[in-house]
């Protein structure tokens, strides 16, 4: 796993979340007018912005200190995990070699070491396996991390800004540049984000 793949997960995780901010930022009071219009009709005088989520998680803090954790624990695993295997690999040979110039005393001595080697390779693809799972709960739960911090922001921002809809860029084809909030956004967050480190 590379640890540029939690970049490419967060971002993609993170523009699905964000459909859902229209449910949070929307205007509840016109449901049901709206429910009565061509739904490609929108009012006068309608607020909107887009955020470029991609750029926003690249320059957040917490992604990238999250991005740093979650690298760091990958390395440690994969150290483990290799260390382990180096070192059954090397006592497979070994126990090979042995076999074949007769080096074993009894027969059930070398079944002995055989069923051992077996065992401890069924270890190691334990471990393989619980690394890589811990290695997922540990990216989704970053992820869902990012997604909270910026509902939760976004609430905040929005209840002073009183958009309508805050959309995800990527699904903007063409707009004008004064409705991109990214960076007005992405400066609160690590804001807050800082201002939290320091109540700690």
């Amino acid at each position: 796993m590379k640890g540029s793949s939690l970049i490419v997960s967060i971002v993609l995780f993170v523009l699905i979340g964000v459909l859902y901010i229209l449910h949070f930022t929307g205007d509840k009071g016109d449901t049901a007018t709206g429910s009565q219009e061509a739904s490609s009709v929108v009012r006068e005088g309608t607020r909107i912005a887009y955020i470029k989520t991609d750029s926003l998680i690249l320059n957040y803090v917490l992604a990238e200190t999250l991005h740093d954790d979650f690298t760091q624990k990958q390395e440690a695993y994969t150290q483990e995990y290799g260390n382990k295997r180096t070192v059954f690999e090397r006592e497979a040979a070994e126990f090979q070699q042995k076999l074949q110039r007769g080096g074993f005393l009894t027969e059930q001595r070398a079944i002995q070491e055989r069923d051992r080697l077996v065992g401890k390779e069924q270890e190691i693809l334990k471990l393989d396996q619980d690394l890589s799972t811990k290695l997922a709960e540990m990216q989704n739960a970053n992820n869902q991390q990012i997604i909270d911090s910026l509902m939760s922001y976004l609430k905040v921002y929005n209840a002073n800004n009183k958009y309508d809809y805050i959309l995800n860029a990527a699904n903007v084809l063409i707009g004008p540049d004064s409705d991109n909030i990214t960076a007005e956004v992405l400066a609160g967050m690590n804001s807050r984000y800082q201002a939290s480190l320091t109540t700690k």
